[in-house]
C-alpha cells in the first residue's frame, strides 16, 4: 500500500473525530491499522492528532486575530489549527515547510483559493507572531486558554479542588498518556513478562502498582503477550475497582458496566477463574467486546448479558450476589490525556443527568447484594458531583447500607493516604494514571 502524507492523514483523523463523533484513540488507532501511515512517521502522526485535539482553544486563540470576521469552512479551520499547532510547539520542522505542506492539502482537498488563504493566513502569523496570553486579565480564562479546557470547567475545579490542584490538573492533562499493561496474575509472572516483553523488542519497566508495567517503546497491542492474555492493556487508575471490589475465589459477581471487560477479566482473574462474573452491557456489539478479552485471557468464569444495569433485578434474585462493582457510565474528565475531545463534547448541563443515572445504577445493584456483600462505585472522573455527592445521596437513601471503611486494607500500600474513609479520589497528577473515583459501601448484616 502507498504510503500518504502524514499531515493530510492527520487531518481526515481530526475530521472524524470532530465531524463524525470518533473517539480520537479509536480514530488514531485505526489510521495506524490500516496501514496508511509510513513506520517513522507513527509517532509524528499520534502526536499531531493529540496536539492539535489538546491545544484546540489555545489555537482558536492564537488564530482568531487573523480569522476574525473571515468565513472559514471546518476542515479548513482544523487545517489551520494543525499547522498553528506545528509552528507553535514543535521545532522539527521549519515554519516554511509547514505553511506548504497544509497549503498543499487545501488545494488537493479544495481549490487554489483556499490554498492561497491558508497560505495568506499562517504567514500573517508567522509574520506578526501569535497574541500574548498575558494580555488576559481574568486568572479563570487565562488558565482556561492556557490549557485549553472550558472556562466552566476550569471555575468548577477551581471551587471544588482549589486553585493549585486545578491548575495543576490542566496542565497535567496536557501531557502525553502512558501505555500501561496489568499482569494477568492467574497466568503469569510480571518478572517473566518483563524479560519476555523485553526479548521482543519494547522498553518497558515496573508500573506503580504490584501487578502493573509501563510501556515506554512500542505498541504493547502487538504484543505476542497481549494476544496470548498474559497481559491487558490498562491504564493503572482503571485497575484499582477490582481491587476494592476484593473478589475472592468461588463467589457470585456482577459487573454492572461491563464493557469492554477490562475490569470484569481482571476479577476473574483474581478469583483465579473460579466462582462466576455476571458482565452487563446495554449494547450488542460492547457484549462483543467483553467476549474478546475473555477469549483472549482464556477465562471461563465470565457470563455475559446484553442488559440495561438498571433493570438487573429482573434477571437476578434479591440478596443473591456477593459482590457488586458499579463502573458508571460518567463525564469522562479523568482521561482527558487519552481523550481530549470529551472536554469539548461534554456541557455543564449534562453533568445532573449523569448523576440522576449513576444513582440509578446504584439502587438498581442494592437490592441485589446479600447482606454483608461489598458494592464498589467508580468512575473515571474528577466531577464532585457525579462522586463524592453521589455517594454521599446513596448513603442518605439507602440505610441499609455504611461505608465500607476496609477499603484502605485492598488497597496498593502507595494508595493507602489517598483513602478517606470509604472513598478515593485520584487525580491525573497524583501518579500520572487518569483521574479516577472509587467509594466502596457494605450491606449491613
Amino acid at each position: 500500500m502507498k504510503k500518504e502524507n502524514v499531515r493530510s492523514i492527520a487531518l481526515e483523523t481530526l475530521d472524524a473525530i470532530e465531524a463524525k463523533g470518533a473517539y480520537s484513540n479509536l480514530a488514531i488507532d485505526s489510521a495506524i491499522r490500516s496501514g496508511r501511515v509510513r513506520d517513522q512517521d507513527l509517532g509524528l502522526f499520534t502526536e499531531l492528532v493529540y496536539g492539535t485535539l489538546q491545544h484546540q482553544i489555545t489555537l482558536d486563540f492564537y488564530l482568531s486575530p487573523f480569522i476574525s470576521g473571515k468565513k472559514v469552512d471546518p476542515w479548513v479551520h482544523r487545517l489551520l489549527r494543525l499547522s498553528v499547532f506545528q509552528m507553535v510547539y514543535l521545532d522539527r520542522v521549519p515554519d516554511r515547510a509547514v505553511i506548504h505542506e497544509a497549503v498543499e492539502i487545501a488545494k488537493s482537498r479544495g481549490h487554489r483559493g483556499i490554498g492561497n488563504f491558508v497560505n495568506g493566513i499562517l504567514r500573517s502569523l508567522q509574520r506578526k507572531g501569535v497574541p500574548s496570553l498575558e494580555s488576559i486579565d481574568d486568572p479563570v480564562k487565562k488558565l482556561s486558554i492556557e490549557t485549553s479546557h472550558p472556562e466552566w470547567l476550569v471555575k468548577r475545579w477551581v471551587d471544588q479542588l482549589g486553585w493549585k490542584r486545578a491548575e495543576a490538573m490542566c496542565r497535567e492533562n496536557l501531557k502525553p498518556p502512558v501505555q500501561a499493561a496489568r499482569v494477568n496474575v492467574w497466568k503469569a509472572n510480571k518478572e517473566q513478562v518483563l524479560d519476555a516483553l523485553r526479548k521482543e523488542g519494547y522498553a518497558v519497566e515496573e508500573g506503580i502498582w504490584p501487578f502493573s508495567i509501563r510501556c515506554k517503546r512500542g505498541n504493547l497491542a502487538r504484543s505476542r503477550l497481549f494476544r496470548e492474555g498474559d497481559i491487558t492493556i490498562q491504564d493503572e487508575s482503571a485497575m484499582l475497582p477490582a481491587i476494592a471490589l476484593g473478589p475472592e475465589e468461588g463467589e457470585t459477581i456482577l459487573d454492572m458496566c461491563a464493557a469492554p471487560g477490562g475490569k470484569t477479566t481482571q476479577i476473574g482473574e483474581m478469583m483465579n477463574n473460579t466462582g462466576t462474573i455476571y458482565a452487563l452491557d446495554l449494547h450488542p456489539h460492547k457484549i462483543t467486546l467483553i467476549e474478546e478479552n475473555c477469549r483472549r485471557t482464556g477465562l471461563s468464569n465470565i457470563v455475559t448479558e446484553q442488559l440495561d444495569a438498571r433493570k438487573a433485578g429482573i434477571r437476578f434474585a434479591p440478596e443473591s450476589l456477593d459482590r457488586i462493582l458499579v463502573d458508571a457510565p460518567c463525564s469522562g474528565f479523568g482521561v482527558l490525556k487519552r481523550k481530549p475531545e470529551v472536554k469539548y463534547i461534554r456541557k455543564e448541563k449534562e453533568l445532573k443527568n449523569l448523576a440522576e443515572l449513576q444513582l440509578e445504577l446504584l439502587h438498581a445493584a442494592s437490592g441485589l447484594l446479600k447482606k454483608g456483600g461489598i458494592l464498589v462505585y467508580s468512575t473515571c472522573t474528577v466531577n464532585q458531583e457525579e462522586n463524592a455527592d453521589v455517594a454521599e445521596l446513596f448513603l442518605k437513601t439507602h440505610g441499609d447500607f455504611e461505608p465500607d471503611e476496609s477499603l484502605s486494607s485492598r488497597m496498593p500500600e502507595s494508595l493507602r493516604s489517598h483513602v478517606r474513609k470509604n472513598e478515593m479520589e485520584l487525580l491525573p497528577q497524583d501518579f500520572g494514571t487518569d483521574g479516577f473515583y472509587i467509594a466502596a459501601f457494605r450491606k449491613k448484616v
